[in-house]
């Protein structure tokens, strides 16, 4: 029961980045490239915290390491981008369907051998995204939008893919954390306005430092003690719970649309997922 709870807590961690980040661009009025440098600012912050009290400090040196920086960096501009024009529920089903996509197209490249099954759940989950993302003139999601969920989907893929060969992943994201910082402060900057209010401020410091930072320590913590199919089942939960927390917190709705591509993308990979 202890471990099924700190999953659950996990997943609402993850979810939660969603809501708080459309609150934050929506309605915090808070600019989406200053919540972005914000978040990665707080949780820099609170995983060097954590290192420190553990380790001692942090280890900069490890192999791909600046492959990491990149795709954070990407995963974070693109999610924060992304929630000027998406809803949470429809956002964090993008993101999660794109995560999938790309670690599945990875273990084509690497020659891995994938069965039928998994072949047909991954089809049936690109079928809802297409299904979501499909252009009808019938207020449709907003297709910039979408492209910069793609992109963070795709960044945080990669970023899942590099972390998977790390032996303390809790480490490798501190450190990655702290190097994206100012990398994302050198393209951000620029097109960076100083619009924000104190509860899109608060917003984003919550979403770096609570259900970023502290949420990827526990998942790092509880991780070990799942089946990998379990682990990847558990996070089938996190778009039904931004879904949930849009409704509940942002008054957003759900349409006929988002409920059959969430059938069509949470099924497949459910499908892809059994032996």
């Amino acid at each position: 029961m202890k471990l099924f709870l700190l999953c659950l807590l996990t997943m609402v961690a993850f979810a939660a980045n969603s809501v708080l980040n459309k609150f934050g661009v929506s309605a915090g009025g808070m600019d989406p490239s200053l919540f972005a440098l914000v978040r990665i600012l707080a949780g820099a912050v609170v995983l060097t915290g954590l290192l420190v009290l553990r380790d001692g400090g942090l280890n900069w040196v490890a192999s791909g390491r600046w492959a990491a920086v990149v795709s954070l960096s990407a995963y974070m501009c693109g999610f924060s981008l992304a929630y000027l024009t998406l809803d949470a529920g429809a956002g964090a089903l993008i993101l999660f369907g794109m995560v999938q996509v790309t670690m599945f197209l990875a273990a084509i490249l690497r020659g891995d051998l994938i069965p039928a099954l998994r072949w047909a759940g991954m089809a049936v989950a690109f079928g809802g995204l297409c299904v979501l993302l499909w252009p009808d003139g019938a207020g449709g999601l907003n297709l910039i939008g979408s492209t910069f969920m793609i992109v963070a989907g795709v960044g945080w893929g990669i970023y899942s893919l590099i972390g998977a060969k790390s032996s303390d992943a809790l480490a490798a994201t501190g450190a990655n954390f702290v190097i994206a910082t100012p990398l994302m402060a050198l393209v951000l900057l620029p097109i960076t306005t100083l619009e924000f209010s104190t509860p899109g401020l608060l917003s984003a410091i919550a979403s770096g430092a609570i259900t970023s930072a502290l949420g990827y320590a526990l998942w790092y913590q509880v991780l070990p003690r799942l089946q990998t199919s379990i682990a990847a089942t558990a996070q089938l939960s996190v778009p039904v719970i931004a879904l949930a927390g849009g409704m509940l917190f942002l008054g957003e709705e759900v349409s006929i649309r988002f409920a059959l591509a969430a059938l069509l993308v949470l099924g497949g990979i459910a499908l892809s997922l059994r032996r």
